[in-house]
């Protein structure tokens, strides 16, 4: 990590007064399985705190953990909805769970795929967007290169960082991150740090 640190720094100035200003990296790693897109799936447009316990919840009716597709679908949906679920994603994370128990979702091989390839594969799966398939490949494939351009987040910290007037369009996020390759994953996670962010995932 000292490597792409020290791009990054002389890379670009801005980019390197954050990384002295918020320190080491200390990014936490999740298991690239079905438990951690699930986790994903809760957490979409709501708080961390909010989402953390409705998360945990599941795992307790589920009586899993790691959660597994059998045990999402032994859950019947209105118990579903008792977590704090909503309809909406109870539903993508039950297709979730039948893709996967069918094998049209693996986990299993994800790895050796380009992170085109595993974007395409996840997004399969109704209410799984490119959001959520690039914090899959930051937080539990460990993919150093990735840039979430539709990560409100990020393009908030952008539009600080570089003072800017409005927040980026994902074509000036491109060319700001041309200095930051291979390292945009680590140079997105300085900018959520930055907002004093948690993260995603």
């Amino acid at each position: 990590m000292k490597k792409a640190l020290l791009h990054l720094q002389k890379a670009d100035p801005v980019l390197g007064g954050i990384i002295q200003r918020v320190g080491p990296y200390r990014i936490q790693h999740r298991d690239p399985n079905f438990h951690t897109l699930v986790r994903s799936i809760v957490y979409q447009q709501l708080s961390g705190k909010a989402a953390l316990t409705i998360f945990n919840r599941l795992i307790a009716a589920a009586k899993a953990d790691p959660l597994t597709p059998e045990s999402i679908l032994k859950l019947r949906p209105a118990r579903m909805r008792t977590l704090g679920l909503s309809k909406q994603k109870l539903t993508y994370i039950r297709g979730l769970a039948r893709m996967t128990r069918d094998g049209q979702v693996r986990f299993d091989h994800v790895h050796s795929l380009e992170d085109s390839a595993i974007i395409e594969h996840f997004t399969q799966v109704k209410g799984i967007g490119v959001w959520t398939a690039q914090m899959f490949l930051i937080f539990a494939l460990r993919r150093l290169d990735v840039l979430p351009t539709g990560d409100l987040g990020v393009r908030a910290a952008i539009k600080k960082a570089y003072i800017l007037f409005e927040l980026p369009a994902p074509t000036e996020m491109e060319k700001i991150a041309a200095a930051w390759r291979p390292y945009c994953s680590v140079a997105s996670w300085y900018l959520w740090r930055s907002l004093d962010n948690q993260g995603a995932m």
